[in-house]
């Protein structure tokens, strides 16, 4: 009896274990936790010290603020806006290229699904502001992109763009891929961008195929 009865709590503990993993909450892409800080950059060698802030309200990245001295105002926009979502954000995996009082550009990914997006921002109020949310960021491991470029995909082709000239290049995948962005290495596993050759890793169809062009920025 004293047998039956210790299976049967093994069998109970067993059955618990096993729903406790199953309801588990995945592995998000970076640390969560709450962003308390603004994630400053600044242009600290240029004259008028040209800067770009993301502020934080509630632990959740909240506004991009950007100016320089003597500009009067500072431009100011919601990220959520911005991004076209809330996104949560670790300061390790936010980056940005200030370009004078021109422009900058802010590349960060989600914490929470891994997703890359760009923001090119203009200092000008007449110029536009460039968003987007299919970006190839080296913040992700698994992409390299060198530190001059930005990378973005529209499902069939992958662009980069020199930050600083606005040069681009394309490569194409030779179809439109059904991406979802929010879980790309389904998709696009590894990427290889430099100056002049992008190479990548994709899903065509049922199988993973490497794809590799060389260019040239124009």
């Amino acid at each position: 009896m004293r047998t039956i009865f210790i299976i049967v709590i093994v069998v109970i503990l067993a059955y618990e274990f096993a729903g406790c993993k199953s309801s588990s909450v995945p592995p998000t892409f970076c640390d969560t936790a709450c962003l308390k800080d603004t994630i400053k950059f600044t242009q600290e060698e240029h004259p008028l010290k040209p800067y770009v802030y993301i502020s934080a309200k509630n632990c959740i990245a909240d506004t991009v603020i950007w100016s320089y001295t003597d500009m009067g105002v500072n431009r100011k926009e919601g990220l959520p806006f911005l991004a076209g979502t809330a996104v949560r954000l670790n300061k390790d995996y936010v980056s940005c290229f200030i370009k004078d009082t021109s422009y900058a550009w802010l590349s960060f990914n989600d914490c929470s699904t891994g997703r890359g997006y760009i923001l090119k921002v203009p200092f000008n109020k007449k110029a536009k502001i460039v968003r987007k949310g299919s970006a190839i960021n080296a913040l992700d491991h698994r992409f390299s992109v060198a530190e001059n470029l930005v990378a973005y995909s529209d499902k069939g082709n992958l662009f980069v763009e020199d930050k600083a000239t606005g040069k681009t290049a394309m490569m194409t995948f030779g179809q439109k891929l059904d991406i979802d962005y929010d879980a790309i290495h389904e998709t696009i596993d590894s990427v290889n961008v430099t100056p002049t050759r992008i190479w990548a890793k994709v899903k065509l169809g049922e199988n993973w195929k490497t794809l590799e062009k060389n260019i040239t920025l124009k």
